[in-house]
């Protein structure tokens, strides 16, 4: 049996540019990447969460240390300069691995600044 989990989350990140003529991806700061452990061209989902939109886009690199998260081609029309956004990269683990299975997950403060990660979510309480 095969699962479909959570591989990896930038929290909150803030869209630095929205381009729309330029090939469609997303890039985000090539620190981030390898922390995040998502690869160039993996398929990222984009949760927009100033107005809600969600797409599925691929991540491209951008320079390290740049802070950039660029949402280009035809996705910049679902989110603009300045929208905060959620990133999340999924994949599929065995039952095996699923023991021992822990997303790498960044939280963003303003300004893209990387406030802290971590790979486990608070349980939410009522």
């Amino acid at each position: 049996m095969h699962a479909i989990m959570l591989k990896a989350k930038l929290h909150r990140a803030e869209v630095t540019h929205s381009v729309l003529d330029y090939e469609g991806s997303c890039a985000i700061d090539g620190e981030w990447l390898d922390l995040a452990g998502i690869h160039e061209y993996e398929q990222i989902q984009i949760y927009n969460v100033d107005n809600g939109e969600r797409f599925t886009t691929y991540a491209i690199r951008a320079e390290d240390g740049s802070k950039m998260i660029s949402v280009n081609g035809a996705a910049a029309h679902k989110a603009q300069k300045g929208d905060r956004v959620i990133i999340c990269a999924y994949a599929h683990y065995s039952e095996a691995e699923l023991a021992s299975h822990k997303p790498r997950m960044l939280y963003m403060a303003p300004g893209n600044v990387l406030s802290h990660t971590s790979n486990a979510i608070p349980v939410q309480v009522a």
